[in-house]
């Protein structure tokens, strides 16, 4: 540990505590700070002047990213009937019905990343909720992950679709890539997130939408961006 928090100090001298950094500068930071062994994963984390706990301030939804998330993601659909072949065809790593219940409820089995249903499956899957949801791997019409078309939700989920949520803080944390993607796919990734977030915001979102905005890669220190400059 000692080693990685010589790493961690090198690369705090590198960043201005106080500074709030225009996006790209922010980008090429966030790959100098990367200096782990693995390739880290840049994230962001976004506040919004935004009250998660009233129904119509929620910011919810789902994005395919430009150049990828860099991420390997397993896939699971609940279907039946021809929709399991086509889900199994488009890449799902496994496709089903009840059996993946019983194997989720009686075996603590958690070998995917993304679960997608159709929409004829929700009442198999109900019960999974207590499970699934304090994960975030419940499936949902508002994310794109219930649909008819589980081939194209399959194929998005592999191409670095990433849902975009608020926590109970107000922040909506969301990864952007690895450090290996240099900073001008991770700015590409980074703006094409902040655009969706922005056009999310809610009618009843009152003052200033976008209150903070910071990335940083896995082991790296955060990185404050000017966030005046991405829109409000």
């Amino acid at each position: 540990m000692a080693k990685m928090g010589k790493k961690y100090i090198d690369s705090t001298k590198l960043i201005e505590k106080a500074k709030a950094y225009e996006v790209t500068e922010a980008m090429d930071l966030v790959c100098q700070t990367a200096k782990a062994k693995f390739d880290e994963t840049v994230e962001v984390h976004v506040r919004l002047g935004v009250d998660s706990r009233q129904a119509d301030q929620q910011v919810r939804g789902a994005i395919v990213l430009p150049n990828g998330t860099g991420k390997k993601v397993r896939v699971l659909v609940f279907a039946k009937g021809d929709n399991v072949q086509k889900a199994l065809d488009a890449g799902a790593e496994y496709a089903g019905g009840a059996e993946y219940v019983e194997k989720i409820t009686k075996e603590n089995w958690f070998e995917f990343d993304v679960v997608i249903a159709s929409p004829d499956m929700m009442a198999v899957i109900g019960r999974l909720g207590k499970v699934l949801g304090p994960k975030g791997l419940m499936p949902s019409p508002k994310a794109g992950t219930v649909t008819p078309d589980v081939a194209k939700a399959v194929t998005e989920a592999k191409a670095g679709r990433i849902e975009y949520r608020l926590d109970k803080t107000n922040i909506i944390h969301c990864p952007i890539g690895k450090a290996s993607f240099g900073s001008e796919k991770l700015k590409e990734n980074f703006d094409a997130l902040l655009g969706a977030i922005i056009k999310a915001k809610p009618a009843a979102a009152k003052g200033q939408y976008i209150k903070s905005c910071v990335i940083a890669s896995t082991m790296g220190p955060g990185i404050k961006i000017n966030q005046a400059k991405i829109g409000n």
